[in-house]
C-alpha cells in the first residue's frame, strides 16, 4: 500500500509558474485541480499530466509496468522503502564477497545506506528484491541508454545466444561493429574489441608508449580510467605533482611514470610538458570528467591538450568510456570538435554486456599484434553476445531525433532540479553535459576534483535518503554520474523533479 503525499502549497504555485515555459498543450492540460492521489501514483493519462506525445520510435517500449497496469492501478513508487530482504542479502553476501559487493559504489556506502539489491528492471524502472519500484537513472552506470531491457537489444542477445555464446573464432559481427564505429568516431581508422574499460585504457596505454617509445603519461586528478596500476594515481599538493599511489599494491616505480594535473588547468599541463615534455607518452583524459561528478571541459581545454600533444610529440588519448555514444552519436569528440590520436569505448558499445574497445590512427593502431609488436590478447574479446546487443543498440541510436529528445529531457531535469533548490533556498550546483547529470550541494562552480569534493556531502546523504524513499534511484554518491536514457519519459521527469523538491523542503526543514 503506497503512503499518500501531500503535495506542498508553494510546489503547486511553482508548477503553476512553470506552465509560461511549456508548450501551450502541456500548460492547458496542465490547468487544472491537482487529483487528490500520491505524487508518485500518476499514470501518463491523469489529468495532470495531459496526453503525452512521445516523438521517439519504440517509443512503446518506454511505457513503464507500473504505468500499463490494468485498470489504472497506480505504481509501486514507495515512500516507504521496505528493505528487509537487502538487509538479509547484504549480510549473505558479505560473508562471500569483500564488501558484499563486486564493485565498491554498489555497497551504498557513501550514503550510509542498505544497497539495492535489483530483481528485474524494464525500461526506467528497477524493481529490487523487497518489491520497491524505483525511476531508474543508473542505467547500469551508463550502458543503457536505451533503457532496461530494451526488446530489439534483448532479441539480439537471445537470437546469438542461440547458435552460441562464445567461439574463440572470429565472426562476421565483429566487422560490422568494427565498421559502424569507424563511421561514427572521426577519428578511428581501425579498431580492437577488447571486455572492459579497463582494459580499453590499459591497452591503449601500452599501445602509446610501445609507439612513441616513451615512458610517462599525463592523466587528470580526480580522473579514472580504469583500475589498471598505471591509472590508479592521485595528485598530491600542488599544481602538479609526481604521481603517488592511490592503492596499496601499485608499485612506487609504475606510478612515478604518471604524472597528474588538475582537471581544466593547462597551465599544469604546460608547467609538465616543459619539464619532462620529451618522455611524455600521452596524455589520457576524460573529454567530460564523470568520475568526479560530470565536469565539463573549460573552453579551450581540449583544444590546447591537442595541440601541446602534436608540439611534443605525444599521443592525445580520449576516454570516451563513458561519453561514447551517450553526449551524441559521434561521441564528445564530435561534440567539441577534437581529433585525437587514440579512443577509449565500452558502455553503451555493449548494449549492457561487459566490452570495451580501443582505436584510432590506422599507422597507430598497426602497432598492434598479429601484424605489430605490441601484444594485446583476450580469450572473449568481441564475443557474439556483446557484440549482437552493441550493434542493435548503436544501431537504434541513429533514430532521428533521439539525442534531441535526450537532451531536452535531461535539460528539464536539470531546470527543475535548479528552481527547486532556488524554492528551498540550498546552494545546489547541476552539472550536466547531454543526458549526464549530477548534483553538487555547494556554494562554488564544481570545475575539477578539488571543488566536487568541496561540495556538502552530509547535506547529499540526507538529499539522497529522501529521494530513495520516494522511489527515485540516481548514483548514491555526488562523485559519479546519473543518466537520463531514451525510456524516460516525460512523466518520470516530472515525477522526479517533484520528488527532487519534496526532498529539499526535508532537509531544508531539519537544517
Amino acid at each position: 500500500m503506497i503512503n499518500e503525499i501531500d503535495f506542498d502549497i508553494s510546489f503547486r504555485k511553482e508548477l503553476n509558474n512553470r506552465m509560461d515555459h511549456r508548450p501551450k498543450a502541456e500548460a492547458e492540460a496542465m490547468d487544472v485541480e491537482l487529483p487528490e492521489i500520491p505524487m508518485l501514483a500518476l499514470t501518463p493519462r491523469d489529468a495532470f499530466y495531459g496526453e503525452v506525445e512521445l516523438s521517439v520510435k519504440h517509443q512503446s517500449h518506454y511505457r513503464n509496468e507500473g504505468d500499463l497496469a490494468k485498470g489504472g492501478a497506480s505504481m509501486h513508487l514507495s515512500t516507504k522503502r521496505k528493505d528487509s530482504c537487502s538487509i538479509a542479502a547484504f549480510e549473505r553476501a558479505k560473508r562471500l564477497i569483500p564488501g558484499g559487493v563486486n564493485s565498491p559504489v554498489r555497497a551504498f556506502s557513501s550514503v550510509d545506506l542498505t544497497p539495492v539489491f535489483a530483481a528485474r528492471a524494464q525500461g526506467a524502472r528497477v524493481f529490487d528484491i523487497d518489491g520497491n519500484e524505483f525511476i531508474d537513472y543508473i542505467g547500469s552506470w551508463g550502458p543503457l541508454i536505451l533503457g532496461h531491457a530494451h526488446p530489439e537489444v534483448v532479441e539480439a542477445i537471445r537470437e546469438a545466444a542461440s547458435r552460441g555464446t562464445s567461439f574463440g573464432l572470429s565472426t562476421e559481427i565483429e566487422i560490422k561493429m568494427a565498421e559502424w564505429i569507424c563511421r561514427s568516431m572521426p577519428s578511428i581508422e581501425m579498431v580492437r574489441m577488447v571486455n572492459s574499460g579497463t582494459e580499453a585504457s590499459m591497452s591503449a596505454l601500452r599501445l602509446a608508449r610501445g609507439y612513441t617509445k616513451r615512458q610517462k603519461i599525463v592523466k587528470f586528478q580526480g580522473g579514472y580510467h580504469g583500475h589498471a596500476d598505471a591509472l590508479l594515481i592521485k595528485s598530491g599538493s600542488g599544481a602538479a605533482t609526481l604521481g603517488l599511489p592511490d592503492s596499496p599494491g601499485v608499485p612506487d616505480s609504475v606510478a612515478a611514470h604518471t604524472l597528474t594535473a588538475p582537471y581544466n588547468s593547462m597551465d599544469s599541463v604546460r608547467f609538465l610538458f616543459e619539464q619532462y615534455g620529451e618522455q611524455i607518452a600521452a596524455v589520457i583524459v576524460e573529454p567530460v570528467a564523470g568520475n568526479m561528478g560530470v565536469i565539463p571541459p573549460a573552453p579551450g581545454f581540449l583544444h590546447g591538450l591537442r595541440e601541446i600533444t602534436k608540439q611534443y610529440g605525444s599521443l592525445f588519448i580520449f576516454d570516451e568510456v563513458m561519453t561514447g555514444y551517450r553526449v551524441g552519436f559521434h561521441g564528445a569528440q564530435g561534440l567539441y570538435g577534437i581529433d585525437p590520436d587514440l579512443t577509449c569505448l565500452g558502455k553503451i558499445i555493449g548494449g549492457g554486456l561487459p566490452v570495451g574497445a580501443y582505436g584510432g590512427k590506422r599507422e597507430i593502431m598497426e602497432q598492434v599484434a598479429p601484424v605489430g609488436p605490441i601484444y594485446q590478447a583476450g580469450t572473449l574479446s568481441g564475443n557474439p553476445l556483446a557484440m549482437a546487443a552493441g550493434y542493435t543498440t548503436l544501431r537504434l541510436l541513429e533514430e532521428p531525433g533521439l539525442y534531441e529528445e535526450l537532451d531536452r529531457k535531461t535539460t528539464r531535469l536539470a531546470e527543475g532540479f535548479a528552481q527547486n533548490a532556488k524554492l528551498a533556498g540550498i546552494p545546489l550546483k547541476i552539472n550536466r553535459v547531454g543526458s549526464m547529470f549530477s548534483a553538487f550541494f555547494s556554494e562554488q562552480e564544481v570545475v575539477d576534483y578539488d571543488t566536487a569534493k568541496g561540495s556538502n556531502m552530509q547535506l547529499f546523504k540526507a538529499y539522497y535518503a529522501a529521494m530513495l524513499e520516494h522511489g527515485i534511484l540516481t548514483a548514491p554518491t555526488p562523485y559519479e554520474v546519473s543518466f537520463v536514457s531514451a525510456a524516460h519519459s516525460d512523466e518520470d521527469i516530472e515525477r522526479t523533479i517533484s520528488a527532487h523538491y519534496q526532498a529539499l523542503n526535508k532537509i531544508s526543514n531539519k537544517g
